[in-house]
């Protein structure tokens, strides 16, 4: 598929937006958040910021974005709409969460408002995959994986969000170190396990099922419909070619993984400052990490529509 940036945008920070708000609820159920009303605004706004600019990014990718709020009403069997009705509900449990921790509150409305938030967090990411995963025309997104990785790269760029406030505020609460570490290893299980997956597993579509053709032998194209690529094969069949996947999965495992798993172990290491700049640069690598993981996520894919121009499925 054409990777679009604004698609890529919107999973990458709403999806971190929603870990951090998981996040901030679970330890606010816990009673582990300070009782500090600048670093509540302070953690709230940045949740709320990268939610919100991440649901405008995705406007972006509409032909008529004023007709968006349309897809709400599609919720019972769209993916998308779902998506759409789970993110409305989740700022509800969310505000009040906010304002109970604003009041230092520690009544039972706060800590389940907390608990809900991060529920209502969880069930909007996997909605989110749930539109690449119910897309069985295109092999790489109807995977069993996918879920798992978009659950698990907001809870990483969540926990490194939380980890440069908590850093940045001068706090020490519990395991927040552990946290990244933790989630930075489970994601990268993750994304292994698609990478090896989509690598392995041949494409049950090819030319040959797809023209009826295959008693005959190997199916391949004799002319082309079209003497310059379409609206369908620029959208639709997007090619990257294997080497230089191979170099961005590098990059990506690079910056989304390794770098902020060494900075992380680093602040364990240092205190002050020098454990500030450390987390602060793990976010931001991680960030880029997962921005260059999601152009992949999108550029690998392909579209069984492709198959009746000749291409194959399998990365070039």
């Amino acid at each position: 598929m054409h990777p679009s940036f604004s698609i890529i945008f919107f999973t990458t920070v709403s999806g971190a937006g929603y870990g951090l708000l998981a996040i901030l609820g679970i330890y606010g159920a816990l009673g582990l958040l300070p009782h500090d009303p600048a670093f509540a605004v302070v953690a709230m706004l940045l949740a709320f910021g990268a939610i919100g600019a991440g649901l405008l990014s995705s406007m972006l990718h509409l032909g008529r974005p004023e007709r968006a709020w349309r897809a709400l009403s599609q919720w019972r069997s769209s993916w998308l709409s779902r998506e759409g009705v789970a993110s409305i509900f989740t700022f509800l449990p969310a505000l009040i969460f906010g304002f109970g921790w604003l009041r230092s509150s520690r009544d039972g409305i706060f800590l389940a408002s907390g608990i809900v938030s991060a529920l209502c967090a969880v069930i909007t990411v996997i909605c989110t995959a749930y539109i690449y995963r119910s897309l069985k025309p295109i092999p790489n997104w109807h995977n069993r994986w996918v879920v798992a990785n978009y659950l698990a790269f907001a809870a990483m760029t969540g926990s490194f969000l939380f980890a440069m406030l908590v850093s940045f505020s001068g706090y020490d609460l519990a395991g927040v170190l552990t946290l990244s570490l933790t989630t930075v290893v489970i994601a990268l299980f993750c994304k292994l396990g698609y990478w090896w997956d989509i690598d392995h597993v041949h494409a049950v579509s090819t030319p040959e099922s797809a023209t009826g053709l295959g008693a005959l032998g190997t199916v391949r194209l004799l002319d082309a419909p079209h003497t310059s690529e379409n609206y369908l094969l620029k959208e639709m069949g997007f090619r990257i070619a294997r080497k230089h996947a191979r170099k961005l999965r590098m990059i990506a495992v690079a910056l989304a993984f390794v770098l902020p798993f060494l900075l992380t172990l680093a602040a364990f290491v240092v205190q002050g400052l020098p454990a500030v700049v450390c987390l602060f640069v793990a976010a931001v690598s991680a960030f880029a990490g997962v921005l260059t993981e999601r152009w992949l996520f999108f550029a690998e894919a392909k579209h069984v529509v492709t198959l009746y121009y000749g291409r194959r499925l399998e990365a070039a």
